[in-house]
């Protein structure tokens, strides 16, 4: 078992508990004061042993990233409001980032805030999702457009949950501890698994330490995420076949590795280093011919970091990535066009 710390600036500290079964010591930490626990879960998810000394309530979401809705979030408040949830009582998110993102949501709404632990079941989950304080639901118009920074008050990364994920649920989480690669955590495919989720708890932990709302530095954890989001919301929209979360982040880093490349900020090396890391993973980076910059334009635009221009985060040959605003959307054409020559 490794147990981290997570130190952000405007809340308690907590901790991040990584290994087989980890997920047991939710019933000795329940905070004091608590009466009440609402659960939110997934009929999917496996059941966890709760012998909790206070009342447990479960409402099961729908499977998926429908889940992450303001009418799902909505139903949630209302069932919270008519079981009487205090202040003192605590939401029980189990289950992968669509989990942790809604009960985390709800958890910061109702009654203003009220406290909330992750028990993480999924290997997406366990590194990023559960970690960090980013809340949050989907609209029509893109991903996590409404949201919050709420922090749990301890966090369970169950590696045992793993054990029950499907190759391709497996593989999305895989696609998110891509991003650690170029961030500082190489050498991640080497290692046991709960060192390299833990690694990558450390790696967040410490970003969300010195820039807890995204202002500056830790907006480069969405390395990968801009294109990759645009293509995950067609994948919704049906415009393409859907794509997880972690497949979409394996496509958009191929895709920012050329866009970087395509703007002198990395040379023939570095792109190849890109793919070499990438096939570490063997993560299907494949994007569909069809795709045009024209469809994912809107999405880009709109994501969180934009700020009125088109905006990524970037790799450079020396140091971390970055990010880059004022991008043309020529720019993103030719990276395309790039992308789908390469061999």
């Amino acid at each position: 078992m490794i147990s981290l710390r997570v130190e952000p600036p405007s809340a308690l500290p907590y901790d991040v508990h990584v290994g087989r079964d980890s997920s047991l010591l939710v019933n000795q930490s329940v905070p004091e004061g608590v009466s009440k626990v609402f659960v939110v879960s997934q009929e999917n998810i496996p059941r966890v042993d709760l012998s909790l000394d206070a009342d447990v309530f479960f409402s099961y979401v729908e499977n998926g990233e429908a889940a992450k809705s303001l009418s799902v979030a909505g139903n949630l408040l209302e069932q919270m409001s008519k079981l009487s949830l205090g202040r003192n009582d605590l939401v029980l998110a189990i289950g992968g980032g669509v989990v942790s993102d809604l009960g985390g949501f709800v958890a910061s709404v109702y009654l203003r805030g009220i406290r909330y632990q992750t028990i993480s079941t999924t290997l997406l989950g366990q590194i990023d999702a559960s970690i960090g304080g980013k809340t949050g639901v989907n609209l029509p118009t893109g991903k996590n457009l409404v949201g919050s920074f709420w922090h749990p008050s301890s966090v369970y990364c169950d590696t045992a949950m793993l054990d029950s994920l499907d190759e391709r649920e497996f593989k999305s989480g895989l696609g998110e501890m891509v991003k650690y690669e170029f961030l500082g955590a190489s050498g991640l495919s080497l290692t046991s698994l709960e060192d390299s989720i833990a690694r990558c708890v450390s790696l967040k932990a410490d970003f969300v330490k010195e820039d807890e709302r995204e202002g500056g530095r830790r907006a480069l954890l969405n390395y990968g995420h801009t294109f990759g989001h645009a293509l995950e919301s067609l994948g919704i929209l049906g415009a393409i076949d859907r794509i997880t979360h972690g497949e979409a982040v394996a496509k958009g880093i191929r895709f920012a590795a050329h866009l970087a490349h395509l703007l002198g900020r990395i040379d023939d090396r570095g792109l190849d280093e890109h793919y070499e890391v990438l096939s570490k993973f063997s993560l299907d980076i494949s994007i569909p011919m069809s795709v045009t910059i024209d469809e994912v334009l809107p999405f880009i635009v709109r994501d969180k970091k934009s700020r009125g221009s088109i905006t990524f985060v970037l790799a450079q040959s020396h140091g971390e990535p970055s990010v880059v605003r004022d991008i043309s959307t020529n720019d993103l054409e030719a990276a395309l066009q790039a992308l789908h020559r390469y061999s």
